[in-house]
This record gives C-alpha cells, structure tokens and sequence, in this order.
C-alpha cells in the first residue's frame, strides 16, 4: 500500500507555494498613493497636492462645513477668521473675525492663534505659540478640521 505524502500534495511541485516568486514589489509613488488614499485624499485633491508651486502649502478642509474646500497657502502671512476680508474666510460663529494665521518661512509653515476665544488646536492641543506644521498636520480653527500639505518640491526626497 502507497503512502500518501504528510502535506497532502501528489508531489506535484508545480502548485507548490514560492513566496519569492509571488511577491510584489511597490516604490516609493504607490506608497505615497496608498498613504493619501488611507489619509481621505481623493485623486483630485491628489493631483492638486503634487501641483503646487515650491515654497506654497494648501488647507483642505477635512471636517465641518465646507468640506472638502481647499485653500492655498502662497503668502508670507495668511490669516483665517471670519471677517469677510480674512484671506481664508471661515463662516461659522465659532471662529473669531481674526482666528489664526498660517506663516511661511522660505519653503516651511507655521500657525499661530491670533487671541482667538474658541482656541485654535493642532493634533487636538491648544496651541499656545507658534507651531511648525508638517505635512499632513490638522489644524482645528473653530469647527473647521484643516489638513495641511506642504508641496512636493519642498519635502525631503525619502517623503
């Protein structure tokens, strides 16, 4: 009587498992892709992510009304509340009438509260100071979640 082989196989090596030859191999790009997809980035907003200028930044508006508006950071100072002529014009009673501003420093950003009564936060903690931002940083100026992307010429190569 033929043994019958412990791993169930005919010893046909053909349907033998190769973990070598099957794995697949993805740079730097799909990566990045993947990140943004996990991060909520549409390819719209993907594509006008990789657009931007050197030495700008843009804020999409993540959570709260507008959703999804986006706005772009190419001034030594931006300044966001809810006066008609702040430059990035939060409508909403929870935002001050002069909020916070976004400062550019050659190709980095940062934000500052401006005395604002509801506070304006990064990473959910009342900022205090001047705060670098990082791409991908979330800004909370009232009710309006703000995610920042710096451009993709100013990001370090390994980004």
């Amino acid at each position: 009587m033929a043994e019958a082989p412990q791993n169930g196989r005919t010893g046909d090596e053909s349907t033998e498992y190769r973990p070598h030859e099957t794995t697949v191999h993805y740079g730097p790009e799909f990566a990045a892709q993947l990140a943004a997809m996990e991060a909520g980035i549409s390819p719209e907003e993907l594509e006008v992510i990789a657009a931007l200028p050197a030495s700008s930044g843009l804020l999409i508006v993540r959570r709260g009304p507008n959703t999804g508006a986006r706005f772009l950071l190419d001034s030594d100072v931006t300044v966001a509340g809810r006066h008609p002529d702040a430059d990035i014009f939060l409508d909403d009673v929870t935002v001050s009438r002069k909020h916070a501003s976004f400062l550019r420093h050659g190709s980095q950003f940062s934000v500052r509260d401006l005395g604002s009564l509801n506070g304006t936060f990064m990473a959910g903690e009342r900022i205090e100071e001047t705060v670098p931002l990082v791409d991908g940083s979330e800004v909370q100026v009232g009710k309006f979640h703000l995610t920042f992307y710096a451009s993709r010429h100013d990001l370090p190569s390994s980004a």
